[in-house]
């Protein structure tokens, strides 16, 4: 299908798409009608495909004739209410969680079970900040033959006038009341040391404890371990630390016309969400278990679902009415609850996500590419960040540097790039698409309707992004 024509920047296939479905389903629908008409005409006028308004009147006799099913309608979750859903849903299971010891080696990207605490005095002893001498009292002074390196027992105590040379990180001797440093001072011939600049006391002496004393909190519990933190807490003492467990998740890939190599042919495709989804997942902080393959197989996929290990089990594609979209008769027949089914957002509004155990999920992505993108971001992502607890990102805006076209009753979900403090759309944003989201800083949340150049945004991180709040550095 062509586009109709740009407007904002913004190419109009994945809209044309919108409204061919919604077409279809009108066929495909006996009952409701006059509820629907009656329904969207008090809508007032709404944008076209091609950016245009249609009056109410107008509007009236399109929705006899093009609204989707009403039932349909009432079904679909608004989109904030069901990111707000997935939260919810992750929240007594990640209560029943629980928490486990693991190596520094391991522990990165995990999030802190038990405030860190500091386990001994940072620094433990009192020691030099500079290559140079340990002095005692004023100058000149009197150097000793032997010098104190790190790592070496407690050194002679200093009388007053003497000196010693002195390495970074060593401990100071005791009487010392200053460090010189190496290029701050100067021998005679005789040996004796001398200051070339005033000598400060306890200058360029670590304290003991300047850094934090035994017990102090050095994070809060619900702190991300980053390679700092790794450092801060070897530093402290620690070898192992209290964390949240990852959220262990399975992927079942759907269909049989995806190819694992070479190049599309004869109506096969390639699959584009095998690679793309595991790491995506651990970027948000899951332990991907295992990637299937299973085709359009009801009973392998009835037997994937009653026997995984998973906290979270995702799947592609399958979450339609087609003849081979087995997702809705599996969940039923193993008695899942039905938390979303179906989100007023496009592209991937037949996205869902249900309960199949009392402590598993199953986040279901439609088969398109970006809408599984969208799919991930809207119910994945706040199930994911619940049970690793992670906070939640800090919400962010920016204008848009064009407009973007809106769907007339869902939200749309864009992918943008970042520049000067605004949100420039990207093209190849249709549903099957990733050219766009590959060149991606991040995705905006697009209002019912679209949004006009210069309008705030809502935000959405990407997980490998250098981050958001860069843009107001």
């Amino acid at each position: 299908m062509t586009a109709r024509g740009f407007r904002g920047g913004q190419d109009t296939d994945d809209l044309d798409e919108d409204y061919v479905e919604e077409v279809l389903a009108l066929v495909n629908e006996t009952t409701g009608h006059g509820d629907s008409r009656d329904a969207r005409a008090s809508r007032g006028s709404s944008r076209k495909p091609d950016g245009s308004h249609v009056s109410r009147e107008a509007q009236g006799t399109r929705d006899a004739s093009h609204a989707p099913p009403q039932k349909d309608r009432h079904r679909a979750t608004p989109w904030a209410e069901a990111r707000a859903t997935a939260a919810r849903a992750a929240r007594p299971v990640a209560a029943r969680r629980t928490p486990v010891s693991v190596t520094l080696d391991d522990a990165l990207g995990l999030v802190l079970a038990a405030p860190l605490t500091a386990l001994t005095d940072l620094p433990s002893f009192d020691s030099s900040a500079m290559d140079g001498w340990a002095v005692s009292g004023p100058g000149p002074w009197a150097v000793r033959d032997e010098g104190v390196l790190a790592g070496h027992a407690e050194p002679v105590a200093l009388a007053d006038g003497e000196a010693v040379r002195i390495a970074t990180g060593a401990r100071v001797p005791a009487g010392a009341t200053a460090i010189l440093r190496s290029e701050h001072g100067r021998t005679d011939e005789k040996g004796g040391l001398h200051p070339t600049r005033e000598v400060q006391h306890g200058q360029d002496i670590r304290p003991r404890g300047q850094e934090c004393r035994s017990g102090d909190q050095l994070l809060p519990d619900g702190a991300v371990v980053t390679p700092a933190v790794l450092g801060l807490a070897a530093a402290a003492g620690y070898d192992t630390l209290a964390a949240v467990p990852r959220p262990r998740v399975e992927v079942l890939v759907l269909g049989d016309e995806l190819l694992t190599e070479g190049r599309p042919h004869d109506g096969l495709i390639r699959d584009a969400l095998g690679p793309m989804l595991p790491p995506w997942l651990r970027a948000l902080g899951a332990e991907v278990v295992a990637l299937r393959r299973i085709g359009d197989d009801e009973k392998a996929l009835h037997q994937a679902l009653t026997t995984s290990p998973a906290d979270l089990i995702v799947t592609t594609g399958g979450t339609a009415a087609g003849p081979v979209d087995h997702v809705h008769p599996v969940l039923r027949r193993i008695g899942a609850d039905l938390l979303v089914d179906g989100v007023q957002v496009r592209p991937g509004h037949p996205m869902l996500l249900a309960r199949t155990k009392p402590d598993q999920h199953l986040v279901g992505l439609p088969g398109n590419p970006l809408a599984a993108v969208s799919g991930l971001v809207t119910l994945a992502e706040p199930l994911l960040r619940v049970l690793a607890g992670r906070a939640a990102a800090e919400p962010y805006t920016l204008p848009l540097r064009e407009a973007v076209h809106g769907h007339p009753y869902d939200t749309r979900i864009v992918p943008v790039f970042l520049r000067d403090d605004h949100a420039v759309p990207l093209h190849y944003n249709g549903p099957a698409m990733l050219r766009g989201i590959a060149a991606a800083d991040a995705l905006v949340v697009v209002p019912q309707g679209g949004a006009r150049a210069g309008q705030e945004v809502e935000l959405l991180e990407l997980p490998w992004a250098t981050g958001i709040a860069s843009c107001f550095s």
